[in-house]
Parts: C-alpha cells; structure tokens; sequence
C-alpha cells in the first residue's frame, strides 16, 4: 500500500514575512513560535517526508503532519488556537465600566469608600465580580497613601545643592547626612513575648510600660556608609553642639565637612552659629523644609527602627542605649552606603508632573 504524500507548501511573500516573524518570537507564544517554524520547514523541505523534517526540528511526526494539514487548509489562521470551551461571559462591558465610574466617582451614603459587598449591593453584580473588576484594573478603595509637598520658598535652590553634594562630592572633604531621632522611647511588654511557632507569628501584649526616653543623633557618611552616633537624653542646641564636637573630633582634620540636616531650630541658634564661626571646615547644607526624604540618614533611621527598635523590649534607658550602641557597632562592621541616582532636575520634572496631576483631579 502506498505512503500518503505530504501536502506540498507554497508560501505568499506576506505569508513568509508573517511566518518568519513569528518564528522568532524570544519568551512569548512559543507554541505559534514552534508551527510556524514547522511551516517554514515544510515550504523549505519540497516534497521531504514530515519524519524527515520531524527529526531536524525535534519534534514529533504527528506534530508536523497537523501543522501542515491546518495550515494547507486554512493558511496563517489555521496555527491559531481555537476558542476554547468553556461558560460565555457573564458581565458585559457596559457593567465593568458601570462599576469602574462608580467607584471612582461617587461614594455611598454611610461610608467614605467603596467596600467589594457595599458596590455590589449597588449595581446589582456579585461580590465575587466587583472583585475581579477591581483587581483587573487596580481599584483598591480600602487604601488612602499620605503626600506633602514643601512650601520652602527656596525649595529648588536647595534641592540642587544637595542633590549636587550627593552626585557630586567635593574633593578632601567628607560628607556628613545628620539628623536626629528623638523620644526614642524604652517599652516593655506587660507578659513576654510568646515565641513563633510553625503556623502562628510571635505575639506581644497590646499593652506595655514606658521606661524614659532617649535621643539618638547620628550621622551617616555618605561615602562609606558609616555611621557614627552619639545618644541624649534630651534633644536642644546644646546636645545638637557636643555632637558636632563629636564629629570634629572623630573626622580627619585635613578634611572639610559637609553636613546635610533638617531646618529644626536647635541648628540656627546663636551657639551653633558661633561654633560654626570657628570651625570653618563645617559648611552646612539644609534640605528644604517637609523634605526629610533628602536627606539619607532617614533611610538609616527606618532600618534602626524596623531591624531594632520596633519589636525590641527595654526595661530601662540604659538597657535601650546598650541595644542601639550595639546595633551601630555592628553595623559599622559592615556598613552599607546608600547610592543616590536621581539628579535634580528629575526630581524637580517628577515633583512637576504630580504638581499638575493633583490640580487636574476633580477630588
């Protein structure tokens, strides 16, 4: 009995184009990637059995025989998939954008937002749907971010400064990103905390017993990453002043140093200006007021806070100032400096753009 003969292929200019173009399709749709280099390969090939072209490709006869056939019978539309079975659709387009307006323009009348139950109850869909309409286009009513732009009449101004010392650092010199973290405070929990277990997180009391407070000055270098601290009981421009002493004593003195701080008035009074007097080699640069995220120190203080103190227990102030002077000490035994990578201009051109976003909203 003869071998059935392979359907000959003869492909169009734009069906070679097509066919080519799918064939080199890197990570997506590899299964039209795969039929159509099949295709190829048959036009390729003349009147070579799909065994043959089989082997050179590496796949099965069947899978050559079914390319060919469907696409000698219906030409590119025949290496698309087919719909598959499955339940029609349920919710028209005119119900998602229904859902979308509503929850984007309107609220109900006995609470701020939308909740999935609330909106379903209203446009008459299940909560299941209000769900996945949500999720498909990033709805999330339950959640509000907080923003503040800086009023600093000189905002730009010091922006390019800092950011210009950040990308930019002098030459002999160090730079210093200082701030203060004050009211630190000693808590210990009411009963101890009940240890992890497979299945159940930590738990601490609700409830705790507060033991004094303690403020922590620091600066971080920005070109090591070091951090050297220097802990207070009480935060005023005489702390602020041994402090600075602190670091004339511990930074070379062949080199300037750059401070980067916040405007709080402990660092303008008439003392420190006369200190600053005689130490020229300290040149200050102030962040703009409500810009704390300038200054990188704040990234510092949130892995303290996160890695140390957030969950820490202290009975006493001491036993707190212990447990921050031993988390810098091993942090300075390993230090990680922060890369600053934005120039100014983009944040300014970013700041602009949010600037004209919010006085475009209706809300």
């Amino acid at each position: 009995m003869p071998l059935p003969t392979a359907v000959p292929i003869v492909l169009t200019d734009d069906e070679r184009e097509q066919l080519l173009a799918w064939s080199r399709r890197p990570s997506s749709a590899q299964a039209l990637a795969l039929r159509s280099r099949v295709v190829l390969a048959c036009a390729a090939a003349g009147g070579a059995a799909n065994g043959q072209i089989a082997e050179e490709l590496g796949v099965s006869r069947s899978t050559v025989t079914k390319w060919r056939n469907r696409f000698a019978g219906d030409r590119l539309d025949g290496l698309l998939d087919e719909p598959r079975p499955g339940r029609p659709r349920t919710i028209a387009d005119a119900d998602v954008e229904r859902v979308i307006t509503t929850t984007l323009e309107t609220t109900p009348k006995d609470a701020t937002h939308w909740s999935t139950r609330s909106l379903a109850a209203e446009v008459g869909l299940s909560q299941t749907a209000i769900s996945r309409i949500w999720r498909a286009f990033g709805l999330q009513p339950h959640r509000q971010d907080a923003w503040k732009l800086s009023k600093d009449p000189l905002f730009i101004d010091k922006v390019r400064d800092v950011v210009g010392l950040y990308l930019d650092p002098p030459e002999r010199a160090v730079v210093l990103c200082v701030d203060e973290k004050s009211q630190i405070q000693a808590l210990d929990r009411t009963a101890p905390v009940l240890p992890m277990l497979p299945g159940t997180p930590a738990r601490a009391t609700h409830d705790y017993v507060r033991a004094g407070t303690s403020s922590l000055y620091a600066a971080l270098d920005l070109a090591t990453g070091q951090v050297i601290g220097s802990l207070h009981a009480r935060h005023r421009a005489i702390e602020f002043k041994k402090f600075l002493q602190t670091l004339d004593r511990q930074v070379s003195a062949d080199l300037d140093v750059h401070v980067v701080l916040d405007n709080a008035s402990t660092h303008k009074t008439p003392t420190i200006k006369r200190w600053l007097t005689a130490h020229p080699r300290f040149v200050l640069h102030f962040v703009p007021t409500s810009a704390s995220w300038l200054n990188l120190v704040e990234r510092w203080f949130g892995e303290l806070t996160t890695k140390k103190l957030q969950r820490g227990t202290h009975r006493t102030v001491r036993a707190l100032n212990t447990d921050i002077r031993a988390w810098i000490e091993a942090w300075n035994n390993n230090p990680k400096p922060y890369v600053w990578t934005k120039t100014a201009d983009q944040i300014l051109e970013s700041i602009a753009r949010y600037c004209t976003r919010i006085n475009d909203s209706r809300h």
